[in-house]
């Protein structure tokens, strides 16, 4: 009986720290894209429930770079160069861009010949679904289109993504 009331006093502070499931999947080498998972997200100065929340994210899907990994909780960098700490389940891996600098066009293949479907002002944010030869196919909202991967943030230059 000992050992049962043991096992879930650990279970139990395990998930109180944010530790999370000894079955999750090993974390990805780092750094690497990923975007916020909720509609709210704080950012704080450390690891921890402890550290002040510096910033209240209020973006779901925003792109963040990850740039390191320790159980349950992330340091990301957001789109202006602000870097902190995110308890893990708050940063998905679901991959999106924002169109930074300029309005960009969105067109149907990935030429700057190809027809302009939409455009998009700077800061609309989308999903990536894939990159390649200078450019992503992005969806917002259910439109989607090519954009040059020079006007987006949450890609690395020359990407190469299926």
């Amino acid at each position: 009986m000992k050992a049962i009331g043991a096992a879930m006093l650990a279970m139990a502070v395990a998930g109180a720290s944010g530790g999370g499931p000894a079955h999750a999947a090993p974390p990805k080498a780092t750094p690497y894209w990923g975007s916020l998972s909720a509609g709210q997200a704080k950012m704080r100065s450390g690891p921890g429930r402890n550290y002040p929340a510096d910033w209240l994210y209020q973006r779901q899907g925003l792109p963040v770079r990850v740039i390191k990994v320790i159980p349950g909780w992330r340091k990301v960098r957001d789109p202006e160069g602000t870097e902190g700490w995110m308890i893990g389940n708050l940063v998905s891996d679901q991959r999106t861009g924002m169109i930074r600098d300029a309005v960009a066009d969105l067109r149907d293949g990935p030429n700057p010949d190809a027809k302009i479907l939409w455009r998009a002002e700077p800061g609309v944010v989308g999903r990536i679904d894939k990159c390649g030869g200078g450019w992503c196919r992005i969806d917002v909202g259910g439109r989607s289109g090519y954009v040059e991967q020079a006007h987006l943030w949450g890609v690395d230059p020359g990407e190469t993504t299926n």
